[in-house]
């Protein structure tokens, strides 16, 4: 099943996760700065390559002062480190925080496919979430149609790869002609059954 993707999960921190702060925090608040510093200093650790660094600095971050960035990025951390319950954890955490995070979905529902026992149908309700949050998005679309295409629903599979591929991602042709050809199949196979019965 995890043939077709993934396309580019987990989505890392990005450096609008590592500077984002609430709407109500004021640079005067000691536990608000000190929170920024750790998940500031987690994502430096993460580009170097310090994946226990920074999950460690992301874990300081979010006891500190709980926010979804934090979250986030120590969800990424987990991840990383195959300890998929806690990234699970983690990104539903952030969600509660920020549920109109597409990143976020599109990283959980990663999670609950690659996870040793893989949920596909919440998979995909996070990527059906995720899609709706940013429609344009190409890797969004490939992974929906990837989840789609293993859960049998061919058409709806079609029709995500090919937004996909219009939004730019190349492979996607790949699994238009495949999913196409099996759509194909099943067509035939129902007409020879048909055929057969009568």
């Amino acid at each position: 099943m995890h043939s077709a993707w993934p396309c580019s999960w987990p989505r890392l921190p990005l450096t609008r996760w590592a500077t984002s702060v609430t709407p109500h925090s004021t640079a005067s608040d000691p536990a608000e700065v000190e929170a920024l510093r750790c998940l500031e200093l987690g994502t430096a650790k993460l580009e170097e390559g310090d994946v226990h660094a920074a999950k460690e600095l992301y874990k300081r971050s979010a006891e500190i002062k709980r926010n979804a960035s934090s979250l986030f990025n120590l969800g990424v951390t987990h991840y990383h480190l195959k300890e998929f319950d806690e990234a699970i954890a983690a990104w539903k955490d952030s969600i509660a925080l920020q549920p109109s995070s597409p990143d976020a979905h599109t990283n959980l529902a990663s999670a609950y496919i690659i996870s040793p026992t893989s949920r596909p149908d919440l998979a995909l309700h996070h990527l059906q979430i995720a899609s709706s949050l940013s429609p344009e998005d190409p890797e969004i679309a490939f992974n929906l149609g990837a989840v789609l295409e293993a859960t049998g629903r061919l058409e709806e599979a079609l029709e995500h790869y090919k937004r996909s591929k219009e939004y730019g991602v190349e492979r996607a042709a790949v699994h238009i002609r495949n999913v196409s050809a099996k759509i194909l199949g099943k067509q035939l196979e129902t007409a020879g059954e048909t055929k057969g019965d009568s």
